[in-house]
C-alpha cells in the first residue's frame, strides 16, 4: 500500500510539472529591487515613513517577506512594518530600525532573495557652548586651528568665518581648510590674520549647518618667527583602498617660512593623466573615474627656500564584484547530476555562496560552481550564487525542475519506414521519454530481437544493424520500461539495391580551349530519385554560372558534366557525386590542362654595356608542357610599345635561364620582359625588370637629309634633320658643321651645341649670291667627336630676279575663270635665277594690298585663275620668283569676266523608252537679265551611282539616247553658256523596264 501510494504521489508530481512545462508558468524574476536609504532625523517629526521597493515577476504571481539583519520581519496588522504589494512601509521611524533589509518572493516555483539595502540615520549635534581659549602665534609663524565636529551621522563639509558672516576664510597657497578633518591651517601668519575665528558644519544628507564657538587669534610681542623649512601638517594615509569609478581626493599642506609651495607626482615615475586635477594653490589632487591604471604610490611634496619635506599615500584600486556567468534555468531527470557554474570579477577576488529557496546552502562550492548527484524531487526550488567581497554582493537566479514520468513516445515515435541500401549499416533510434531512465528491449515482428555480432542495441536504446542484409527487412518495435510504467514503438526497415557507380576514376589530359566530357554512369534501385552533384576542387559547382563553361549533359541515369573551352584555371580534381535517399556515392577525375607557360619570374638585369644587357630570369608554370624556347622584348621612351630584340644565343633555348641582348642604343632607358613558349604556345610576358640604361659612348650616326640654301644676301643656310635622342650615345650631344667654297682646300668649322638644332646660318659679306659649297655636318658629345657625314654641295643665298616678266595678256573664259599669258625671262642657273611666276589679282574696286596670289612653278608662260566673281573687273600682274625673293612685277593688265551661267535647273523633264532607246524632253531654260544666254544642254548619264558619267551635248531641249532597256541608269540635265554650265535638273533614275514613261519636275 505504501508503494502503491509513493507511485500514485510521483505520479501526481511529474503531471503538475508537465503541466507547468506545456504552459506558460514562470518562477519568481525581480524586476525591481531595494535600494539603500539614508534618513535625516531632523525630519523624522514631519515624517517617519520610509518605503523599500520590492517587485517580482512570476506565475502564479509571488507573495513577498522581509528580512532585516537576517531575522524575518513581522509584517502583521498593527505592526509598524506593513506591505503594499511588495513595498516594504516603515511608519513611526526610530532609531532601532537602521540596519540590513531583503525582500524575499516566493511562488510555488520556490523563493529568491534581492540584494542587501541599508537604512541609516544622518544627524548632526550643536556645538558645545563652552569658549574656546585665544591662540597666539609670531608673526612669520603657522599655525592650525581646530574645529572638533560635534557628534553626527553623514558626510560632512567645513568652511571658516573670519571675524564676521559672510567672511569666509579664503583659500589660497598660504590657508587651507581641510574636509577631512575641518581644520584651517595657516602656513605663515601675518598681522591681517589676527581675528576671531569660527568653523561652520554642514551635513550633505541633512542639509543642516551648525557653528562652533569663536577662537580668538592675536600676535605675540616677542618678535618675528624666523625663516624655517616646511612641515607638512595635512596628509592622507598610507593606503588608500579607491572603487572602480569613483572620485579619489588626496589632501597635503604645510606650514613654513617662506610659504611652501605643493607639487604631486607619482613614485614610478608615469605622467599624470589628463583627468586629473591638482590645485596647488589648496594643497588638493583629485582623480575622477578612477581605473586599474590609477592605482600606486603617489607623493606631495612641500618646498621653500629652507628646505624640503614630502609624504608618500598608496592609491590601492578595488572593485565590487559583477557577475560575468550566470546559472541559468534547468530542467532534469529524476537521478541525473547536475553542475551550475558561476563566475564574477573584483577586487578583491570575490568568494561564493549558493542559496536555495531564500535559505543558505551548507555545501561545499569551488570556483563557484554548484555540483549536485543524483537529483531527486526534494531538489526542485529556486537557486541563487551570491558572489561578494567586502564591497559588496550581487546576486544571480535560476530555476531547478527535476521529472519523473513514465516512457512516452508522443513526441518521438519510430520512423515510420527506414531506408538502408543492402551491405549498409543504419542505425534505427529510440528516444522514448521516461524519467528515471528504465530498459529498452526491441523485437522484430513478434520476436524478441536476439544481438549478434550484426545486430547491437546500444546503450542508449537506439539499434544498429551492420552489413544489411535483404532478411534484415521488417517490422521493428522499441519496448521502453521504468518503475512508473512502460511503452512502446514500431517502424518498417526497407534495404534496397545499393547505388553503384560504374566509371572508373581516371586522369584526363586536354589542352587550352578544347571541350572535353566527365562522364559519371551509375546503376541503382529504379525505386530511387537519382541527385548528381559535382565538385571542382571540393567546391560545388552552380551550374548556368562559371561563365558557361560548365554544362550537365548526363540523362536520368548519368551525371555527365561537359567543359567548354577550357582554361589553365580549369585543371584539378573533379567529383561527381551520386545520392539517394539511402546512400551516395562519389568518384573523382584528375584534368590536367596543357597550356602556354606561365610569365617568366624575377627578371634581373646582370650587367649591362653600351650596346649589351645580360638578362636573367626565373621560369614561370610550364602548364604541364615543357617550355622550349623563350622570347625577350625590350621597350624604351622612344619605341612604339614592346619590340622584339637580338639576343646571344640567338635562340634562347628552354633550358636557358640567362641570355645577352645586343644592338641597343648607347645612353638609352630600356626595360626588358621576357616570353616563354611551349608546343601549345607562347604564354604571357612577365613583368617588367627594373630601368637600366646603357653606358655612354662617341656618337656612332650622322644628321640626314644635309641640304640649304637660300636665305638674305651674303649668307649660307645649312639644314638638316636631328639626330634623334635614342641615337645621341651620351650628354652634352651637339653638331659639328664645317664648309668651304667649292674648289677651296681648307674648311671653316662651328660648332652647334643643341641637340635639337637642325639649321647654321654663316653670314659674311664677301660671299657671292648662289656661290657652290661643300658642306659636311658631324656630331660631337662628352665622350668625344663622332664621325662626319657626306659632303654635300650648297649653294649661297641668290639675289632675287631683277626683271619683270612682259607681253602679259588675259582672257575671260566664263565667269568664274580668266586665263593668262606673259613672255617668260631666260631661264637658267646665274646668280639672278626664275623659279617660277607669282600672280596677283584683285577686283577693280579693291586696293592691291588686298589681292589674292597665284604660283606657278617652273618656266610656264600660261597659268588659270579660278574661283572669280562672274560679270566682274580684276586687275593682273605677274612677276618672276627665287629663293631670294620676287622681282618687279609687270604693268597691270585688266579683264572682266563674263556673265554667270542661268541658275534655273531644266524643269518638266519627260522621258520614255523605245527599242533600246530612251527619249528625254525638258522645257527650255530661260536666263536671268544678269546670266548668260543658254547656249546649250550636256546630258549626264550613268549606270549606277559610283561609275563615271558619260556626257552628250545638244542645242536641242530633247535628245534621244541608244541605250540597253535591261540597265538602270542615272541621268541628269546641265544648261551651259559662255559664263559655264548652269544648275543641274533632278537625279532621274531610269529603271531597266522597257516600254514605260514618266517625268521628273
Amino acid at each position: 500500500v505504501l508503494l502503491l501510494w509513493s507511485v500514485l504521489i510521483t505520479l501526481f508530481l511529474s503531471f503538475t510539472l508537465s503541466l507547468s512545462v506545456g504552459n506558460t508558468l514562470q518562477s519568481p524574476v525581480f524586476t525591481k529591487q531595494p535600494g539603500s536609504i539614508v534618513f535625516p532625523v531632523d525630519s523624522m517629526e514631519k515624517n517617519r515613513e520610509v518605503v523599500f521597493s520590492c517587485e517580482a515577476q512570476g506565475d502564479p504571481p509571488p507573495f513577498y517577506r522581509w528580512k532585516l539583519n537576517g531575522s524575518l520581519l513581522n509584517s502583521k496588522p498593527g505592526s509598524h512594518h506593513s506591505l503594499s504589494g511588495g513595498n516594504l512601509r516603515i511608519n513611526h521611524l526610530n532609531k532601532e530600525d537602521a540596519g540590513t533589509y531583503q525582500c524575499l518572493a516566493s511562488n510555488s516555483f520556490g523563493t529568491i532573495v534581492s540584494r542587501e539595502a541599508s537604512l541609516t540615520f544622518a544627524y548632526l549635534e550643536n556645538f558645545r557652548s563652552h569658549k574656546r581659549s585665544s591662540v597666539s602665534v609670531r608673526e612669520g609663524q603657522g599655525v592650525v586651528l581646530l574645529c572638533g565636529p560635534p557628534p553626527h551621522s553623514g558626510a560632512l563639509t567645513f568652511s571658516w568665518i573670519f571675524n564676521e558672516y559672510p567672511s569666509f576664510v579664503k583659500q589660497d597657497s598660504r590657508r587651507f581648510v581641510s574636509q577631512e578633518t575641518g581644520n584651517l591651517y595657516i602656513a605663515k601668519v601675518e598681522p591681517s590674520d589676527v581675528g576671531n575665528y569660527t568653523c561652520v558644519v554642514t551635513n550633505t544628507v541633512t542639509k543642516t549647518r551648525v557653528q562652533g564657538p569663536p577662537t580668538p587669534l592675536i600676535l605675540r610681542n616677542d618678535g618675528v618667527m624666523g625663516e624655517y623649512e616646511p612641515k607638512i601638517e595635512v596628509q592622507f594615509p598610507e593606503i588608500v583602498q579607491v572603487a572602480k569609478g569613483s572620485t579619489v581626493r588626496l589632501e597635503c599642506f604645510a606650514l613654513g617660512n617662506p610659504v611652501p609651495s605643493i607639487s604631486w607626482h607619482r613614485v614610478d615615475g608615469v605622467p599624470f593623466a589628463r583627468k586629473v586635477d591638482v590645485r596647488k594653490t589648496s594643497g588638493v589632487m583629485e582623480i575622477p573615474y578612477f581605473q586599474q591604471e590609477d592605482a600606486g604610490t603617489y607623493e606631495c611634496v612641500a618646498e621653500n627656500s629652507k628646505g624640503r619635506n614630502s609624504v608618500q599615500g598608496k592609491l590601492s584600486f578595488f572593485a565590487s564584484p559583477q557577475l560575468i556567468e550566470k546559472p541559468q534555468d534547468v530542467q532534469k531527470a529524476i537521478d541525473d547530476s547536475l553542475v551550475w557554474e558561476c563566475k564574477a570579477t573584483g577586487k578583491p577576488k570575490p568568494s561564493y555562496r549558493w542559496m536555495k529557496n531564500g535559505e543558505n546552502l551548507e555545501v561545499q562550492v569551488i570556483n563557484g560552481a554548484l555540483s549536485i548527484t543524483r537529483l531527486g524531487l526534494s531538489d526542485i526550488g529556486m537557486y541563487q550564487c551570491v558572489a561578494g567581497n567586502k564591497y559588496g554582493e550581487v546576486y544571480s537566479n535560476a530555476e531547478l525542475r527535476v521529472i519523473a514520468v513514465a516512457p512516452d513516445f508522443f513526441q518521438n515515435h519510430l520512423k515510420s519506414h527506414t531506408l538502408v541500401k543492402e551491405g549498409g549499416d543504419v542505425l534505427i533510434e529510440c528516444k522514448p521519454k521516461m524519467s528515471p531512465r528504465g530498459t529498452i528491449s526491441w523485437r522484430k515482428g513478434n520476436d524478441a530481437l536476439r544481438e549478434s555480432s550484426r545486430i547491437v542495441i546500444l546503450e542508449s536504446g537506439s539499434l544498429r544493424i551492420s552489413n544489411t542484409t535483404k532478411a534484415d527487412a521488417g517490422t521493428y518495435t522499441c519496448a521502453a520500461h521504468n518503475q512508473f510504467g512502460e511503452a512502446s514503438s514500431s517502424g518498417n526497415l526497407i534495404v534496397k539495391e545499393p547505388t553503384i557507380i560504374t566509371t572508373a576514376p581516371n586522369t584526363l589530359d586536354v589542352t587550352v580551349g578544347e571541350s572535353i566530357i566527365l562522364p559519371c554512369q551509375v546503376s541503382y534501385d529504379p525505386s530511387l530519385e537519382l541527385k548528381f552533384t559535382w565538385f571542382f576542387n571540393e567546391q560545388l559547382i552552380h551550374f548556368g554560372s562559371h561563365g558557361g563553361y560548365f554544362e550537365k549533359v548526363g540523362g536520368h541515369s548519368a551525371g555527365d558534366m561537359m567543359i567548354r573551352n577550357i582554361q589553365l584555371r580549369h585543371a584539378g580534381k573533379y567529383t561527381c557525386a551520386v545520392q539517394t535517399k539511402v546512400d551516395s556515392s562519389s568518384i573523382a577525375t584528375d584534368l590536367i590542362v596543357r597550356g602556354p607557360p606561365g610569365p617568366p619570374t624575377s627578371i634581373h638585369v646582370e650587367e649591362i654595356t653600351d650596346t649589351t644587357a645580360t638578362l636573367s630570369w626565373r621560369p614561370g608554370p610550364d602548364n604541364h608542357s615543357p617550355i622550349t624556347a623563350y622570347t625577350i622584348q625590350a621597350r624604351t621612351p622612344f619605341s612604339l610599345g614592346w619590340q622584339a630584340v637580338s639576343t646571344v644565343p640567338k635562340v634562347v633555348g628552354g633550358s636557358h635561364l640567362t641570355a645577352t641582348v645586343i644592338e641597343l642604343n648607347p645612353w638609352v632607358e630600356y626595360e626588358f620582359r621576357v616570353l616563354a613558349s611551349n608546343a601549345v604556345g607562347t604564354g604571357e610576358p612577365s613583368k617588367p625588370s627594373k630601368k637600366a640604361r646603357t653606358k655612354e659612348t662617341v656618337p656612332k650616326v650622322t644628321p640626314a637629309n644635309v641640304s640649304g640654301g637660300g636665305g638674305s644676301r651674303s649668307e649660307l643656310v645649312i639644314t638638316w634633320e636631328p639626330v634623334p635622342e635614342e641615337l645621341q650615345n651620351a650628354a652634352g650631344f651637339g653638331y659639328v658643321v664645317a664648309f668651304r667654297p667649292f674648289g677651296a682646300t681648307g674648311w671653316m668649322q662651328a660648332a652647334v651645341p643643341s641637340p635639337e638644332a637642325s639649321k647654321y646660318v654663316f653670314k659674311n659679306e664677301t660671299i657671292l649670291p648662289f656661290s657652290p659649297f661643300q658642306v659636311k655636318v658631324g656630331v660631337y658629345n662628352n665622350k668625344g667627336e663622332g664621325p662626319f657625314g657626306p659632303v654635300v654641295t650648297i649653294y649661297s643665298a641668290e639675289e632675287e630676279p631683277g626683271r619683270a616678266p612682259s607681253r602679259l595678256r588675259a582672257k575671260s573664259l566664263s565667269a568664274f575663270d580668266v586665263e593668262v599669258y606673259w613672255k617668260a625671262l631666260p631661264w637658267s642657273t646665274s646668280k639672278k635665277r626664275v623659279l617660277g611666276y607669282e600672280l596677283r589679282y584683285w577686283e577693280k574696286n579693291e586696293k592691291e594690298d588686298k589681292a589674292s596670289l597665284l604660283r606657278t612653278v617652273g618656266n610656264r608662260t600660261m597659268a588659270i585663275i579660278q574661283g572669280l566673281k562672274g560679270c566682274t573687273t580684276y586687275y593682273i600682274t605677274v612677276r618672276a620668283y627665287n629663293t631670294a625673293g620676287t622681282g618687279p612685277p609687270s604693268p597691270a593688265v585688266n579683264v572682266t569676266t563674263k556673265k554667270p551661267p542661268p541658275s534655273q535647273p531644266p524643269s518638266k523633264v519627260m522621258w520614255n523608252t523605245s527599242n533600246s532607246k530612251i527619249i528625254l524632253n525638258w522645257e527650255q531654260v530661260k536666263p536671268l537679265e544678269n546670266e548668260s544666254e543658254v547656249m546649250g544642254y550636256k546630258i549626264l548619264y550613268k549606270r549606277n551611282q559610283f561609275s563615271r558619267p558619260s556626257i552628250m551635248e545638244t542645242n536641242t531641249t530633247s535628245v534621244e539616247l541608244s541605250l540597253p532597256t535591261d540597265e538602270e541608269y542615272i541621268i541628269q540635265i546641265r544648261p551651259f553658256g559662255e559664263g559655264g554650265e548652269g544648275s543641274s535638273s533632278r537625279q532621274i533614275t531610269i529603271p531597266k523596264i522597257s516600254g514605260r514613261s514618266s517625268s521628273a519636275n
